[in-house]
């Protein structure tokens, strides 16, 4: 047994876990107001959106559609037209995913707000403790051999046949995740931050420069929406290979920080 995560990334962690959980469903209680996404400073004309979930009544029947520009896909029962008994509830999102489960904007932007600060307070104070600790350059930064394409492709191919490592080798993050989560802390999240800063009309007021800085307010929200999607995307993956990889020794790890190798390398 060896101590593999420390207590404040133990801590932050279960708190980042718990944030996105609430901000994605109050996020997209936020979308269901108005399910169009637009580029540009203000919303375009009907039909112009990006991206569009919505609804279509043929004969008296009601269809739900997503629109990514030219390409429209039937999603009735899933976006646009959930099913709930024998009634349909036309909703982009449906509620079992958003906080609240009912219709409700002023709700869910309290809550998202709520959440937003609670997960910005608690990224920093990651970050202030990483720089501080060394835990960012120690266990984050890869390290010169490991960016070589040659030992990238290694662990791409170790990861698509499901082996990992259970010994020595397992006390650290393989490139694969260093870049991963750098990727997350340096890029997604602020992006994140800062594309929901642009849509406030106050922050916008007192920093115009953001505005400048992703095209519009209209543009801003689109790329919230995209950043956030990857961020799920991410969270799917990371639950994926937690599972694949030992989801009692992973998850014993993350709980109480204790984590158990072997003495023999799996490759042989």
């Amino acid at each position: 047994m060896i101590r593999r995560h420390s207590l404040p990334t133990r801590l932050t962690h279960w708190l980042n876990a718990v944030c996105l959980c609430f901000l994605l469903a109050s996020g997209l209680q936020i979308f269901n107001a108005w399910p169009q996404l637009y580029w540009g400073q203000a919303g375009a004309e009907a039909g112009d959106a990006v991206l569009e979930i919505g609804t279509t009544t043929t004969h008296g029947d009601a269809a739900g559609f997503l629109r990514i520009g030219a390409i429209s896909l039937t999603t009735t029962g899933v976006l646009g037209v959930s099913h709930s008994g024998a009634d349909q509830v036309r909703r982009a999102f449906p509620g079992w995913l958003t906080l609240p489960a009912y219709q409700h904007l002023a709700a869910g932007r309290q809550w998202h707000f709520l959440f937003a600060w609670c997960f910005v307070l608690n990224g920093l104070a990651y970050l202030a403790w990483s720089l501080f600790s060394g835990h960012l350059r120690r266990d984050l930064m890869p390290r010169r051999g490991e960016l070589r394409p040659a030992h990238l492709w290694h662990e791409v191919v170790e990861h698509a046949r499901l082996r990992f490592p259970k010994d020595e080798r397992a006390r650290h993050y393989n490139a694969l995740q260093k870049l991963s989560y750098l990727g997350v802390i340096g890029v997604l999240l602020p992006l994140m931050v800062l594309t929901g800063l642009t849509m406030s009309p106050g922050v916008g007021a007192a920093c115009p420069w953001l505005l400048d800085l992703f095209g519009g307010r209209q543009s801003a929200r689109t790329l919230h929406f995209i950043t956030a999607s990857f961020l799920v995307l991410f969270v799917v993956v990371h639950i994926a290979m937690v599972i694949v990889s030992g989801l009692w020794n992973n998850l014993r790890s993350m709980v109480t920080g204790r984590y158990a190798i072997t003495k023999e390398s799996i490759h042989e």
